[in-house]
């Protein structure tokens, strides 16, 4: 199998390598699947050790020790006052939204996870798409004002693949316009911008910890903010509005971090250095191995700022490299390597959006061209260079040999996946 993928083939054997690739009936590349987003597992026996604490202390949740301790470790790492652990990122973005009195409309990109659409339009918000920039993916704060109204209450950036967004335009422009600012960072915790940990910045931030993300608590979330009043507000919304025993104040539901949860994010700061470490070796590997390969360039993140390196971000130009993206990711997906169409095919083309909006295309060209050339690698303490290797020398042949398979897949009596 190793033969198959060194570059330069005779053209003479390039119809029988191709039989070899598994999307033409050979064998896959891997035994076991490679997966972008698999979870990362700190000490078990630390771990354990919570867990039977936590079962001896019969003390599951409703702020436990545990969740209590995150929650002052996460501050205390990310330097900021107030960290609300939540039982998840999406009710983190939903208590946050509400907290800050979002309504009518807030501007959002739709490159992103369709989550940071839903956690305002399940509050009947209308998410405001706006395009991005095409170096970060981030949204573009050139394009912001035109977007604005008399019923603009907000904006909520997202920190795409754990790159900062430009905060300072944005702070100003929100300041200029009198405009709550929120940042998803579901992607970004562990970084910074300007020095300064991302967790600092806007109103409030919130963090994803869902198992796919690099630091994980099973499921879990937060909402950080240097802001007194909001962070109180962000308590009692997230625990039912109680302030004390049998005295609820405020109306609230039930967004709360349970203590099993908690203890598997202790356990993962444990490792943390060790996880980025990992993430930091296997994009340098990745970039030392396709640096040459024509039509695919891979993201790069400011060396200058704290980064967690959790995504492998490369955009396929199928005109230069002679393969779609799309083929590129069914010929890897038969050799058992999971790739991610990231964000595929953007918010405003889910729904309800795209029957709410279904011109919204136009004026996001930048999102249009993304969602066709992202594609997202494997990466994480669950891969290996020699795996990355492999997966390198996949795409390699992928890009040598496009037309030829184009044409293979496009012969007749073929069907389609």
């Amino acid at each position: 199998m190793d033969a198959l993928f060194s570059r330069k083939q005779p053209d003479t054997d390039v119809k029988n390598k191709l039989e070899e690739l598994a999307l033409f009936g050979g064998p896959a590349a891997f035994t076991e699947t490679l997966h972008v987003g698999r979870p990362n597992i700190g000490d078990r026996d630390r771990l354990l050790a919570r867990i039977n604490d936590m079962l001896d202390r019969r003390w599951l949740t409703n702020h436990g020790v545990y969740v209590a301790e995150l929650e002052q470790r996460l501050a205390a790492y990310l330097g900021v006052k107030h960290c609300i652990a939540m039982c998840n990122g999406t009710v983190a973005l939903e208590i946050a939204a509400r907290a800050l009195g979002l309504s009518d409309e807030v501007i959002v990109p739709a490159f992103t996870f369709v989550a940071t659409a839903h956690a305002l339009q399940w509050q009947e918000i209308t998410p405001v798409f706006c395009d991005v920039d095409p170096r970060t993916h981030n949204l573009d704060p050139q394009r912001i004002e035109a977007l604005i109204t008399p019923r603009t209450s907000g904006i909520a950036a997202v920190h795409v693949w754990g790159q900062a967004c430009d905060v300072d335009a944005l702070t100003a422009i929100a300041r200029r316009h009198n405009l709550r600012l929120m940042f998803d960072a579901a992607h970004a915790f562990g970084c910074s911008y300007g020095g300064r940990m991302i967790g600092n910045f806007g109103d409030a931030e919130v963090f994803s910890f869902h198992a796919t993300k690099f630091f994980n608590t099973f499921e879990g979330g937060a909402v950080t903010t240097n802001d007194d009043a909001l962070a109180a507000k962000i308590r009692l919304m997230h625990n039912f509005g109680f302030a004390g025993l049998d005295n609820v104040i405020y109306i609230g539901t039930n967004g709360k971090m349970s203590e099993v949860s908690a203890a598997m994010g202790l356990t993962g700061l444990e490792s943390l250095e060790e996880f980025i470490a990992v993430n930091r070796r296997n994009y340098q590997h990745y970039h030392q191995q396709l640096a040459d390969v024509p039509g695919v360039r891979l993201l790069r993140f400011d060396e200058q700022e704290h980064n967690n390196y959790q995504y492998i971000v490369a955009e396929i130009d199928a005109q230069t490299a002679g393969i779609s993206r799309d083929d590129l990711v069914r010929l890897l997906h038969a050799e058992k390597v999971r790739v991610r169409r990231y964000f595929y095919p953007a918010c405003h083309r889910m729904e309800p959006y795209r029957s709410y909006f279904p011109h919204a295309g136009l004026l996001l060209p930048v999102t249009e061209e993304l969602v066709q050339r992202v594609m997202i690698l494997p990466t994480g303490t669950a891969i290996n260079p020699k795996e990355i290797s492999r997966v390198c020398q996949i795409i390699a042949f992928a890009v040598e040999h496009g037309p030829d398979i184009r044409a293979a897949l496009a012969a007749p009596g073929r069907s389609s996946p």
